[in-house]
């Protein structure tokens, strides 16, 4: 039976090293398994291909069926692992907190325990005013990159 740990052990071991991170695994009870990694640089076809073809070697054919998926995040996921965040760190981000509030700033000094925003707001006056608000992980629901194309 193919476990989330298994799975877990064979990309770590496959990964160590590399500068590649695990991100997340997941398995549907259809037989769907997949493989999330990231990297600071970001990760290549040839990333996803190789770590693909050693899970699929030690996984064999003794399993039963199953579909194996090896990728990176989605640019509509949210950051899941604290690699992610040191990642982003000086990017704009949407910050959904506990409560449901939602703020948008930069992602700035991120530490084990959570991370800092720094938000911009323009007065009646038309001066910008710019905020630094600290949030501990377990007071936000996500947190997702604002992908900007100018």
């Amino acid at each position: 039976m193919i476990t989330k740990d298994h799975i877990r052990r064979l990309a770590e071991e496959h990964i160590s090293g590399s500068g590649i991170f695990l991100v997340d695994v997941r398995l549907s009870s259809t037989g769907r398994i997949t493989v999330l990694i990231d990297r600071n640089e970001g990760v290549t076809i040839d990333d996803c291909a190789s770590l693909s073809r050693k899970i699929s070697q030690e996984l064999g054919e003794e399993v039963g069926d199953y579909e194996l998926n090896v990728s990176s995040p989605g640019l509509d996921m949210p950051l899941l692992v604290h690699r992610q965040y040191i990642k982003n760190e000086g990017r704009m981000v949407d910050v959904t907190a506990s409560d449901g509030e939602r703020i948008k700033g930069i992602l700035m000094n991120v530490t084990k325990g959570g991370f800092d925003l720094r938000t911009e707001a323009r007065q009646k006056n038309k001066e910008i005013v710019t905020t630094v608000r600290s949030f501990n992980f377990e007071d936000v629901k996500s947190v997702k990159v604002i992908i900007s194309f100018k």
